[in-house]
């Protein structure tokens, strides 16, 4: 049995989500898997249920009909994990933009004191690979812009790599969460803050995806740009 949940949004990952499964399951801290697929046309959830086989009890997958957006998926996953238990819990990308690698290093800093952990581009150490100058300095000045509205003193406050101690997702309302793009991980981290709870930002390098195509679009660049005026004047509340 793990403690630890790594919950994989998919939409047409053919292409990466049997090695960035492999790649979990041989990492030296036992981790479990939640995959979240929405009904990708491509035979994505397939392959899983293929893999599932290999993986009993490991590799779980929950399966929804279209795309719903980013924000439900991890919420959907989030609901899942705490009903089963699960202590950490985390965010990532099936295109290997996140490093499996440094799933250990981020757990390692909530198991020593940190409510949830980013896998941080912007702070010392931590850089981005393969992205065009205009992505960079966009996802760079959107970490300012949010920080000069919410004051949140996070220098990556779109970063989507991330652990949770379920103490903090309890907490939270998630039947109040607003947004389903990349506002979604702006809320999360500003909503768990304004609840008392400390980040701590882990270097990581982020690499642009090798394979399938970006989900990023002006609409969701959009969301996340008035989601943050809107998050400034939005009550924050606790779980019941």
């Amino acid at each position: 049995m793990s403690d630890s949940l790594v919950i994989i949004p998919t939409y047409n990952e053919k292409e990466n989500v049997e090695a960035i499964v492999r790649k979990v399951f041989s990492l030296p801290v036992p981790l479990h898997i939640l995959i979240v697929d929405d009904g990708s046309p491509d035979g994505t959830a397939d392959i899983v249920k293929r893999l599932m086989a290999v993986f009993p009890g490991s590799l779980h997958i929950l399966e929804r009909a279209g795309k719903q957006g980013l924000g439900t998926a991890y919420i959907a996953g989030f609901r899942w994990g705490l009903e089963r238990g699960y202590t950490y819990l985390f965010e990532m990308d099936a295109d290997f933009s996140h490093n499996p690698d440094d799933l250990v290093r981020l757990r390692e800093a909530c198991m020593a004191g940190a409510d949830f952990a980013i896998g941080s581009r912007y702070v010392k150490g931590g850089k981005v690979d393969n992205w065009p100058m205009n992505r960079v300095l966009m996802s760079y000045f959107a970490s300012v812009y949010v920080n000069l509205i919410l004051w949140m003193g996070i220098r990556d406050c779109t970063a989507g790599f991330k652990c949770y101690h379920r103490n903090v997702l309890r907490a939270i309302d998630l039947s109040d969460i607003r947004f389903i793009g990349y506002a979604f991980q702006i809320e999360m981290k500003y909503k768990a803050q304004r609840l008392g709870f400390k980040a701590k930002e882990v270097p990581i390098t982020f690499v642009d995806r090798q394979f399938g195509e970006s989900k990023m679009s002006m609409g969701i660049f959009k969301e996340a740009f008035w989601g943050v005026l809107k998050m400034r004047f939005m009550p924050v509340k606790r779980a019941k």
